[in-house]
């Protein structure tokens, strides 16, 4: 991935857990690194094929300078969040903004926070049977697209299948939905559980009745394996009530550990019975 790089802009801003910070306001210097593709504007010589890099300074001045922020860590996360939701050719950022004056009571040259944030792909498993299951689902789906950290959201079908493991109840909608998102693997997972929470999904029976379901399947291609989270999901090779809508969507996913597509998965399983 190519990179544009902005190199110590100095914006004079309000930012600090002191209240004389806040009032007095103090010089912040501002170093991004935007990580994109520039190759086509490189060939053609047009900048719309590009990222204007006068731009991407204007907001960066106009973030840090419209809000006060106790801390710099806030402050770089906003910028970071700006630039990627308003400059759609950039994939990732890395922000550093130095505090040359912080309060501190000791030489020093300056002080920093540098972060990386970008776009990342995630795979969701949707399921429902209880109550107006579609509905719940749709709820879901609209709260995930209300969220300023997710963009670019596609939904297969709702399908209609039998409850798996725990079968003494109702059967199932299930669906997914494929989608572009800033948070990490954790930050995706607590925004699922508070929509979870919110169509009052109780964790009684273990594969039990549920008003909504929201499984992580892939986070782009990593593997992750913590008693919070796994991804790809454990289990998901063996439920076709998951892989059949996740092949109406990414058919050619590649599993990180199975290294097997999601077809070849449906495949294999409906082949197996």
């Amino acid at each position: 991935m190519d990179e544009i790089r902005i190199d110590n802009l100095k914006v004079f801003a309000h930012h600090g857990v002191f209240e004389h910070e806040n009032k007095n306001g103090q010089n912040f210097f501002v170093n991004a690194v935007l990580y994109t593709d520039t190759e086509k504007a490189g060939m053609l010589d047009r900048l719309e094929y590009s990222t204007d890099y006068g731009n991407v300074c204007e907001l960066i001045h106009e973030v840090m300078t419209r809000y006060t922020f106790s801390l710099i860590e806030t402050a770089a996360q906003k910028t970071a969040v700006e630039i990627l939701k308003n400059f759609p050719l950039v994939e990732s950022v890395d922000i550093e903004i130095r505090k040359p004056e912080a309060p501190v009571e000791m030489e020093f040259e300056s002080l920093s926070v540098k972060i990386r944030r970008g776009w990342h792909t995630a795979v969701i498993a949707l399921g429902s049977n209880m109550g107006d299951s579609r509905v719940y689902i749709e709820n879901a789906v609209k709260s995930l697209e209300k969220s300023e950290y997710i963009k670019d959201i596609k939904i297969s079908d709702l399908i209609v299948t039998k409850p798996y493991g725990y079968t003494e109840q109702e059967d199932f909608l299930n669906g997914a939905l494929v989608c572009r998102t800033l948070l990490s693997p954790y930050g995706l997972l607590e925004l699922m559980h508070s929509i979870e929470n919110n169509a009052l999904r109780k964790r009684e029976i273990h594969w039990g009745p549920r008003t909504l379901d929201l499984d992580l399947i892939f986070y782009d291609d990593a593997v992750i394996d913590t008693p919070d989270l796994t991804v790809p999901h454990i289990d998901m090779q063996n439920r076709s009530f998951v892989l059949e809508p996740l092949n109406q969507l990414v058919p050619y996913y590649r599993h990180p550990v199975l290294n097997l597509t999601v077809s070849q998965l449906l495949e294999r399983l409906n082949k197996n019975g």
